[in-house]
């Protein structure tokens, strides 16, 4: 049985692999002892180097002075690479469920105070995710003919993509896929990820082609905003009866409709996430509306900000009477505050 390597040959064989991955050269010493933080001497380095040759993990292709990783020293770094991420996504997923709760308790308190102060209809979005690079990719067996393939993206975004092969795959064959895949894609911006890359990776995958594909349909899916997943919180809805041209039954009864239904809403807050780079107040009044219902509404939005990509949208809607000044500089301040509130 082999005696398990220590923190630093880890390191060295570590650093060894991600260089040769990035340049395709044999790796020297000197090189490792400028690219890791382990404040060692070449010599030091040159030594451990020699050991870990001897121990199979790594070789010296002809007379070359350096090294290159050798399937034992892949299997090692793939291991603990994909262990190592198994814990990260772990610990995000946790995160994510702490941070949506209490993001949800800290939107749906915004939303009713502001119904409150105005004596309008309020409504906020659950931040969506706009444009970002990915972190990384894991593909993990579910059966002997599917995989699944989880997509993280800056922000922490989650996507969870099935993937159903006609043939079993064995695990050298995933691992490898998915250091294909991290290799390529880690730390890409989502909107680089074009034709010619797609071909490339698909090429060099050979007869796993369809699952890269597959893959990067979940890439796609990080980045769409679906109207189905779009969380609105509302308020204020009954404040519609306290102006006379908007309580006339009918016309109350189907505002209060586009309230719970939150379809119409949803509309809204896709126009404003479409212009994420204006983040300031938004007016819409009467006919401007993309909502039927609300021709005789003006809505009054702002959009704020998490951080790393990910936005959403505060809207107050009241007759188009509403004291627009009175409004604005609520809403301002509202975006301020929840910026700073949302990015702790």
């Amino acid at each position: 049985m082999d005696k398990p390597l220590d923190e630093r040959k880890k390191k060295i064989l570590k650093a060894i692999i991600k260089t040769y991955l990035e340049t395709g050269e044999p790796v020297g010493s000197r090189t490792i002892s400028k690219y890791t933080d382990l404040n060692v001497s070449s010599a030091t380095i040159r030594n451990e180097m020699s050991d870990l040759t001897d121990m199979g993990y790594i070789v010296q292709p002809h007379t070359s002075a350096g090294r290159i990783p050798s399937d034992k020293g892949y299997r090692l770094y793939v291991d603990e690479l994909m262990q190592e991420k198994e814990e990260e996504l772990n610990d995000l997923r946790n995160l994510m469920i702490e941070k949506t709760d209490k993001m949800e308790k800290v939107l749906k308190k915004v939303v009713k105070v502001l119904a409150s102060n105005t004596n309008y209809a309020t409504m906020i979005s659950v931040p969506q995710y706009s444009g970002s690079r990915l972190k990384f990719i894991q593909l993990s067996r579910v059966h002997d003919k599917q995989l699944v393939a989880v997509v993280v993206c800056e922000g922490n975004v989650i996507r969870n993509q099935i993937i159903n092969l006609e043939d079993e795959l064995d695990d050298q064959t995933i691992l490898k896929l998915n250091l294909l895949l991290n290799t390529n894609l880690n730390g890409v911006p989502i909107q680089d990820i074009n034709l010619g890359m797609i071909a490339r990776l698909k090429e060099q995958a050979g007869i796993h082609s369809s699952i890269v594909a597959d893959v990067l349909d979940a890439v796609a899916a990080a980045i769409q905003v679906d109207e189905d997943d779009l969380e609105i919180y509302t308020s204020g809805a009954n404040n519609i009866f306290k102006y006379p041209e908007l309580a006339d039954k009918n016309r109350a009864s189907e505002l209060i409709s586009a309230f719970e239904e939150k379809k119409q809403l949803a509309d809204i807050v896709k126009e404003r996430m479409a212009d994420s780079e204006n983040t300031g107040i938004q007016v819409y009044i009467g006919d401007e509306l993309p909502i039927q219902t609300m021709k005789d509404c003006s809505v009054v939005t702002a959009n704020y900000e998490l951080g790393e990509g990910m936005y959403g949208t505060i809207g107050i809607i009241g007759p188009k009477r509403m004291d627009y000044e009175s409004v604005v500089d609520s809403l301002k301040e509202l975006k301020v505050q929840l910026d700073s509130v949302l990015k702790k």
